[in-house]
């Protein structure tokens, strides 16, 4: 066979990456419908659609490398029809009016979002068996200060020791408290039940407090599964996941698992201040970068209490919640 001469057919010339169209227009998602996200599995979201649908989805690319998390408003896309193979895309995150976050310990200065636009975040105790820890307590009232909750403490197991003394601790930063006993008809849980009608609310303390168990009086068909406190006195972890159930008659209560640290690496002593607008008005003469606590030089809040500013309890009980800070 004789050979024939090469032409341009014979040429295959790919063209390179740089000349391929590119364009940074994302699609404005126009139809996509708003929807709530009550729980997180493993990549996949469980939402409630504005119409009360059930569905399933995952985060869209054009999401990049923001956070979603239970109680988050958000848009989708895709299927939305809520059957057993439907998969909805999140393509959208609403602005969040309040989020509680925590790091993993104090050293960790990422945070890390647990429950966003909840407006009260329950800082759940036992008055015993597990022993209360204020310092624990005093910890998620700076979370909740930080991150723009209505903090609401619940002492639980009122059957086995007073709660006077924790009534008392936390009486001078105005913190409302509900003290509740054994039993979904309790008086406690009842008033708990008024205080969150019609609200967005977390509850959040260590394992084995009994929050699995108001979940289940305050949500009867919930069934949250309830654990024991060990021979050591500590609880066992009974909620994996944080979960968003609705209240009877109105309003979402979040499930939180239990935890026995709360790291506020990316908490600062400013932020805590500014719930406390009677200090704060003092704290404007202090020196930059005052960490507010007691014998710091140049520190005026104590003057300030003095003259009548604020109160010298309500002081002593903000500098309690410093010390937190301090520690980090």
């Amino acid at each position: 066979m004789s050979p024939r001469e090469l032409d341009e057919d014979d040429v295959r010339v790919r063209p390179g990456r740089s000349s391929r169209p590119r364009t940074r227009t994302r699609p404005a998602h126009e139809d996509a419908s708003p929807a709530d996200v009550l729980s997180v599995d493993r990549g996949r979201y469980r939402l409630r659609g504005a119409d009360g649908a059930l569905l399933t989805a995952v985060r869209a690319r054009e999401l990049g490398r923001r956070g979603v998390v239970v109680g988050d408003r958000v848009a989708v896309v895709g299927d939305r029809t809520g059957g057993p193979d439907a998969l909805a895309r999140i393509v959208r995150l609403e602005p969040r009016t309040s989020l509680l976050r925590r790091t993993p310990d104090d050293s960790d200065p990422v945070e890390r979002a647990v429950v966003a636009n909840a407006e009260v975040l329950v800082v759940v105790t036992a008055l015993a068996d597990p022993v209360p820890r204020p310092r624990l307590v005093d910890r998620c009232l700076v979370a909740a200060y930080d991150g723009g909750l209505v903090p609401l403490l619940c002492l639980t197991k009122r059957d086995l020791a007073d709660p006077g003394e924790l009534l008392a601790l936390y009486a001078p930063l105005g913190v409302e408290a509900v003290v509740t006993g054994p039993g979904a008809d309790d008086a406690g849980v009842t008033e708990l039940r008024g205080r969150l009608a019609g609200r967005t609310s977390v509850l959040f303390g260590q394992s084995g407090v009994g929050k699995s168990t108001l979940v289940n009086h305050l949500v009867p068909e919930a069934f949250r599964a309830v654990g024991e406190v060990t021979g050591v006195g500590k609880g066992r972890h009974t909620s994996s996941s944080a979960v968003a159930l609705p209240l009877p008659g109105g309003g979402t209560v979040v499930d939180t698992p239990g935890v026995r640290s709360f790291g506020l690496g990316a908490v600062t002593a400013e932020r805590v201040l500014a719930a406390f607008p009677d200090l704060a008005a003092g704290a404007v003469y202090c020196p930059p970068g005052c960490p507010h606590t007691l014998g710091t030089i140049g520190c005026t809040l104590d003057a300030w209490a003095a003259s009548g500013g604020a109160s010298v309890a309500r002081l002593d009980s903000l500098r309690r919640l410093l010390v937190a800070l301090e520690e980090v």
